[in-house]
């Protein structure tokens, strides 16, 4: 429980093409699916009585929709992995900074050690860190994170 008394909650959001994961660029993301990921973290957050929520989209608006969402829904902490929006939405980011939930982004590859253009993340001077390049165990590390920080009222 977090301190005022109502369950827990966490956000796992994921963006574009992350829904392939085990089968793109298994060298690069892993062989592991975002369905085994999710499964994993939601079986940790059952046993830890907090509630997490799994989203992924490859839609900006409906990412920038969730995070508004989670705002009003109580969200203690969020667990991003922006995937191509990482490059991009500015809109995504406004939104998390607009609703003031604590996040961490998650990427499985080492962003930096890639394309030059893949250097640049619009996320990581407003999230509360970032983990990457450790594959699926990445996800797991988030979660215990924000799992610490929920619990102890810390989130929002």
């Amino acid at each position: 429980m977090a301190k005022s008394g109502k369950t827990a909650s966490i956000l796992l959001l994921n963006g574009p093409n992350l829904n392939l994961l085990g089968t793109r660029e298994p060298h690069l993301y892993g062989s592991e699916t975002l369905a085994q990921i999710e499964r994993r973290l939601t079986a940790r957050a059952k046993a830890a009585g907090v509630k997490l929520t799994c989203v992924q989209t490859n839609h900006e608006g409906v990412a920038v929709d969730c995070v508004q969402q989670a705002k009003r829904d109580g969200v203690g902490f969020i667990l991003l992995n922006p995937a191509a929006f990482t490059y991009s939405s500015i809109a995504l980011r406004d939104a998390l900074t607009a609703v003031q939930i604590p996040f961490l982004e998650v990427h499985l590859s080492n962003i930096h050690a890639r394309e030059p253009w893949r250097a640049h993340s619009h996320f990581t001077a407003v999230a509360v860190g970032s983990i990457l390049g450790l594959g699926s165990r990445g996800y797991d590390l988030a979660f215990e994170f924000a799992l610490e920080r929920v619990k102890a009222g810390g989130g929002a």
